[in-house]
């Protein structure tokens, strides 16, 4: 059977819809569990601090594509079955949790220390502050790195190929071995990928720019 380019590139762009709906997966549920970590981070008990600390190590500390291994091929051997799918959400969550959780508390640690006195003196709890004062005024001056930090997950998705998942490199594989074109089927990915997070750059980057801008 023979394929042409339009072939070619209409069933990446269906497979690159699975990058984008894992990437989407992996930064809210990253997003959720970073904050969780990034509040024990910040925590003044020492052990849960140490023990947020050794998270982010751990995960920071070792590659995305082990981690994918450990997921994939450790839980069932532990009796959870498991589907590429939710290995691959799994995995990625929790790396991008504790590269978030960092991001953010560079952030909840940038602000003044008066921010705090401000939300004590208005009668607030600890959580209250952090709810209502610290964490708004921390997200908005991390904008740029966390959008940053997207661009670097959407393009980390493709290393769940590894295990079988059917995203956008695992289809490209397929197609160049079933097309023998592997120079214009790689090409077209890289093409996808760069209209995925050229956008996310060039944003991140204006944001850096707003950002300096209100700073003076």
């Amino acid at each position: 059977m023979d394929f042409t380019l339009w072939d070619i590139l209409r069933n990446l762009l269906l497979a690159a819809r699975w990058t984008l709906a894992l990437s989407a997966a992996a930064f809210i549920g990253g997003g959720v569990v970073g904050i969780a970590v990034m509040v024990a981070r910040i925590d003044r008990r020492r052990p849960v601090q140490r023990g947020a600390e050794l998270y982010i190590g751990l995960f920071q500390g070792t590659p995305l594509l082990m981690q994918l291994f450990l997921v994939f091929f450790g839980l069932p051997m532990l009796g959870l079955r498991i589907e590429p799918w939710t290995a691959a959400v799994l995995a990625l969550t929790l790396s991008a949790s504790a590269y978030l959780a960092e991001i953010w508390r560079g952030g909840v640690q940038a602000l003044p220390l008066g921010q705090w006195d401000a939300g004590a003196s208005l009668g607030l709890h600890y959580v209250a502050q952090l709810r209502l004062v610290i964490l708004p005024q921390a997200f908005r001056i991390t904008r740029a790195p966390t959008v940053g930090f997207l661009v670097q997950l959407v393009k980390s998705t493709a290393l769940t190929s590894i295990i079988g998942f059917e995203e956008m490199m695992r289809a490209a594989n397929a197609i160049s071995n079933a097309t023998f074109a592997p120079f214009e089927v790689y090409g077209f990915v890289a093409l996808i990928y760069f209209a995925m997070c050229f956008p996310l750059t060039r944003y991140a980057r204006a944001l850096e720019r707003k950002e300096s801008f209100a700073g003076r």
